[in-house]
Order: structure tokens, then sequence, then C-alpha cells
């Protein structure tokens, strides 16, 4: 308040400046910037359960692809191992469930310890990245190489020896779709990655 004479007084209170909006960023106070912290960890946890639950339901799904497979034995001496292609999804089943068990663990060895099993931080974001990319599409390529031999068995009336392939095959395209949404999650991380 100033007096009659321009002088400010002394005893006079200083106006508050009205409170930063939420896109200044240069007038936030401490506290709010604690706010955003907060907020942007809790995103990153929300992230990494999310991610840790799809590559679970994978894991899920490729597991229950190989045991369907590999116990697919038929009554008049067929089977699973004769056929090329339903070893391959065998083996791709096996491959996926080993990729997605070592992520399970290690995401879950990061939630439980708050420390990454790999010292460097984009060399785990690039190894999630690249290895959910390449066990996707190994996994749609098992499926895709099964299917024609199954629809052939099933033209000729065989649908006994063919039930255990179809849920096989289900159940590594559903592991596909799983980890290809993965493989975007990934891909948001690595993007997001700061490398300083």
């Amino acid at each position: 308040m100033k007096d009659p004479d321009g002088h400010v007084a002394e005893n006079a209170t200083i106006p508050n400046p009205p409170p930063p909006t939420e896109g200044d960023v240069e007038n936030q106070t401490p506290a709010s910037a604690g706010n955003i912290t907060r907020r942007w960890r809790r995103e990153e946890d929300s992230r990494k359960k999310g991610s840790l639950a799809l590559r679970a339901v994978c894991l899920l799904c490729s597991l229950l692809a190989f045991i369907i497979m590999a116990t697919n034995q038929h009554g008049d001496g067929k089977i699973f191992d004769q056929y090329q292609e339903y070893r391959y999804v065998v083996a791709i089943a096996i491959l996926s469930s080993l990729y997605t068990g070592f992520q399970v663990f290690t995401q879950i060895h990061e939630l439980s310890t708050g420390r990454q099993v790999f010292s460097s931080r984009p060399t785990s974001a690039m190894l999630d990245f690249f290895g959910d990319q390449v066990v996707a599409y190994l996994l749609v390529s098992a499926a895709s190489s099964a299917v024609p031999l199954t629809n052939r068995f099933r033209e000729g009336g065989d649908n006994k020896f063919t039930d255990s392939p179809v849920s096989a095959i289900s159940m590594e395209f559903l592991a596909f779709i799983v980890l290809a949404i993965s493989a975007l999650v990934s891909g948001y991380k690595l993007a997001n990655q700061t490398y300083i």
C-alpha cells in the first residue's frame, strides 16, 4: 500500500501472485513439481504392471501351445513329431515360453527390488523391443505354417488328430497378438528412453 506521498508503507502486505496454470512450467512451485513427478511415477508403474501382465498372458499361451501339441498322439500311430509344421509349432512355443518367462522374471525382480537386471536402461529397453518383435514374428510364422496341414487333415475327416493342433495354433495366434501389443509398449518405452 502506498501513502499519499507515493511511498510504500512498512506494514503493507504484498498480495500473493495468482497460482500458476497447469501448463505454466516456469512459475510452478516445488510442490506442484513434486505432483508431476508422482504422477509420472504412477504412470510408469502402471505401464510396467501392464507390460508384466501382457508377458504373463503370452507365457501362459505359449506353455499351453507347447503342452497341447506335444501331447498330441492318435490311436492309429499318428504323432505330432511326424510332421515338420507341428515340430516347428512346438519349437517356437518352447522359445516363446523361455523368452517370456525370462521377461516375466526380470520384471517381477524389478518391481519387487526396484533394481533392473541389466545395469543399462537403454540395453534393457532395446532387448525388450527387439525381443518382443522377433518372438512375435516367430509365433505368427509357426502358427501360419501349421494351418494348411491342419486344414488338409480336417478335409480328410481326421478331426480327432487335428483337434489338438487347432488348439495349439489358436494359443500361438493369441500369444502373437498379446506379444505384439507388448512390443508397442516396449517401443513406447524405447522412444521415451533418456540416454544421458
